[in-house]
């Protein structure tokens, strides 16, 4: 088990995508098709959190057909793509649901996350995020690397 501490008022998971989900790499084909890396254990935590009734939201700076297999297969709430201005989405995803910041956790890793970090009461980045973000007050950091486990990390502490 991690290190991770979570309450059990957390409603909604909220993630960004690349660099937490993946391990933060491109596959660029000939073509100029670009794919990604999925760790089974991650696609396996949106199960774990859907089946034990968790909300989920994605913010993800680009765009992906990975999010969107995984958004349809697991009918995620809130997928947002392309968003450059993650805080803006955040707020408003809260607004909808309702939710306070003891009901939802933001995973993030790099400076488009850090105004949503700074904005969550719980907060967790991983091992390879930038050192602004692990300087972030509060923020935790998973064991597990991204695109390896970390998504995984966050999911198994909310439930166990």
């Amino acid at each position: 088990m991690g290190n991770l501490k979570l309450p059990e008022t957390i409603k909604m998971v909220i993630t960004d995508f690349d660099g937490v989900v993946t391990d933060n790499c491109v596959f660029i084909a000939d073509d100029g098709s670009v794919c990604r890396r999925l760790n089974f254990k991650d696609v396996m935590g949106f199960s774990i959190l859907r089946k034990n009734n968790y909300m989920i939201g994605i913010i993800s700076g680009e765009k992906n057909a990975a999010i969107e297999i995984l958004a349809k297969k697991f009918q995620i709430e809130e997928v947002h793509q392309n968003i450059r201005v993650k805080i803006d989405v955040l707020k408003n995803i809260l607004e909808k649901y309702k939710l306070s910041k003891e009901e939802f956790v933001y995973i993030g890793d790099d400076i488009n996350d850090i105004e949503c970090l700074e904005y969550a009461k719980y907060k967790i980045t991983v091992p390879h995020s930038v050192d602004k973000i692990k300087n972030v007050k509060g923020i935790q950091i998973t064991k597990s690397d991204a695109g390896n486990g970390a998504f995984r990390e966050v999911v198994d502490c909310l439930i166990n």
